[in-house]
């Protein structure tokens, strides 16, 4: 047997075929490579009456492409009842298929870009709270700020309360900071936090703040057309992968759930450092083309300058905060950052708040109004900003409580309920509350402040006067003797 015939049979063999077979195939084509496409059809095409009268001018009409099969399939089955079946709709899916690939419209085209190193990187804000992160139990409702470098593919990932001014410039420098070095230009969408309308044009132009911000950095700006998003593909196409890694990492991380908002933020950073490292090949090049940093970076909160009002509160950009009584009258400086509230007095800082943000258009402390309103416990009907004197839930549940027991009685019991936890601890108050609203039974505010800050026992005073030493000299002198 020759050795090229037992190479033959070895491999005929190893294939789990004849080595008639195998000889077969040696000599001509593959049976994969014989195979022709098939065109025709095998069955009748049960949409063939149809078709033209019904279907091809509803495909026709629709120049945008929306129309759906099963869209059609139950007009179909609408007009002709029991004549089409649904297991009929995946040949209709291929059926306007082919047909808008030969007679349907023209699709929209999107063209590759090339990226020069250094030149360019997107930004974009993004919501997260899809996330499903929650801080202490509490849904976190938050975006994600998202710097891309565009040819290298580099991002720098930062958490958000809003698309505010104060998040853009704390985003665009936290990732110019991080990388160490400027671009060129940064491309955005027309969000409101950099850009506002033009009045005439109905165009919109970049914010003279934010255009300070961008010319500290030596940065040109380039937007997208309002509506068109694709024209941002690069941030994106990186919300999608960010969100995603960060879906699959709380997964297995085996809990959505944090201690503060700022571990979180340390997590995100964490997931797209390990993403970076796809790009380290092309980041060292594109550092190689970035610009040098100023300095120093720029302030990342606006200045307002306010005088407390009577109310002791104050107005920052349109929202209403209280600060403490004390200061009514006085000017302050307020400095909004994008998750605080800063107050300052000639100089030292006096207050320090969340920021709101949604809806919320005041921010009111009962610490900083109650020690006038338990002495006029009238106001607090009316008040103006009356429900954001409930601190968590288990206050609104005991106020209304006492409106079922007290009556109009209600409001200076809840009013002195409130002044103990501003003198005292408000955890230990609504601890208090818990407990009785769990009894079912009436209270007051005596119920409360004797379970949340029970009175001391009092030690009496014991005068002990200090020994009359004269007796015993006396005594002494007598020889001892009485």
């Amino acid at each position: 047997m020759s050795e090229d015939k037992q190479k033959q049979e070895a491999a005929a063999a190893a294939a789990g075929m004849s080595v008639r077979s195998a000889r077969k195939w040696q000599a001509g084509a593959l049976p994969s490579e014989t195979k022709q496409p098939r065109w025709w059809r095998t069955r009748p095409d049960p949409f063939v009456e149809v078709w033209g009268a019904e279907l091809e001018p509803l495909l026709k009409a629709d120049k945008e492409g929306v129309l759906e099969a099963k869209t059609l399939m139950d007009l179909l089955e609408e007009r002709h009842p029991g004549r089409f079946a649904a297991g009929q709709v995946r040949t209709l899916q291929r059926r306007i298929r082919d047909w808008r690939a030969l007679q349907g419209p023209d699709q929209e085209v999107f063209f590759p870009q090339l990226h020069r190193p250094g030149h360019q990187a997107s930004v974009d804000f993004t919501h997260a709270t899809e996330l499903g992160v929650t801080i202490r139990g509490r849904l976190l409702d938050h975006l994600l700020f998202q710097f891309v470098l565009c040819f290298s593919g580099w991002t720098w990932a930062a958490i958000a309360f809003g698309e505010t001014f104060e998040a853009l410039v704390a985003g665009l420098q936290g990732a110019l900071w991080a990388l160490g070095g400027a671009v060129e230009e940064v491309r955005s969408d027309n969000l409101s936090a950099a850009t506002h309308e033009l009045r005439h044009s109905g165009g919109r132009s970049l914010t003279e703040r934010f255009r300070a911000v961008l010319e500290h950095y030596g940065l040109r700006s380039s937007r997208i057309q309002p509506g068109e998003s694709h024209e941002n593909g690069v941030a994106e196409k990186a919300h999608d992968l960010t969100k995603s890694a960060l879906a699959q990492a709380l997964v297995v991380r085996g809990s959505r759930d944090f201690e503060t908002a700022d571990e979180y933020a340390a997590f995100v950073g964490e997931v797209v450092s390990k993403r970076n490292r796809a790009a380290a090949a092309d980041l060292v090049v594109e550092r190689e083309h970035l610009r040098p940093l100023p300095p120093a970076p720029v302030p990342c909160y606006t200045t307002y300058h306010s005088t407390v009002r009577r109310w002791s509160t104050i107005r920052v950009s349109h929202r209403t905060y209280s600060v403490p009584s004390r200061l009514i009258g006085h000017h302050v400086e307020v400095r909004q950052h994008p998750d605080v509230v800063e107050v300052f007095y000639r100089g030292q800082l006096v207050e320090t708040m969340p920021r709101l943000r949604g809806q919320h258009e005041a921010r009111i402390d009962y610490r900083h109004v109650i020690w006038s309103l338990v002495r006029k416990p009238g106001a607090f009907a009316g008040y103006k900003y009356r429900e954001e004197l409930f601190p968590s839930t288990t206050f609104r549940r005991a106020y209304d409580a006492l409106r079922a027991t007290r009556g109009d009685r209600a409001d200076v019991e809840y009013l002195r309920i409130l002044h103990l936890a501003a003198s005292t601890m408000e955890t230990l108050v609504e601890r208090a509350l818990e407990q009785l609203l769990a009894s079912d039974a009436a209270f007051d505010y005596a119920a409360v402040r004797a379970i949340a800050s029970p009175e001391q026992p009092t030690v009496p005073t014991v005068a002990i006067p200090a020994p009359d030493l004269a007796v015993y000299d006396r005594l002494l002198a007598q020889g001892g003797a009485p």
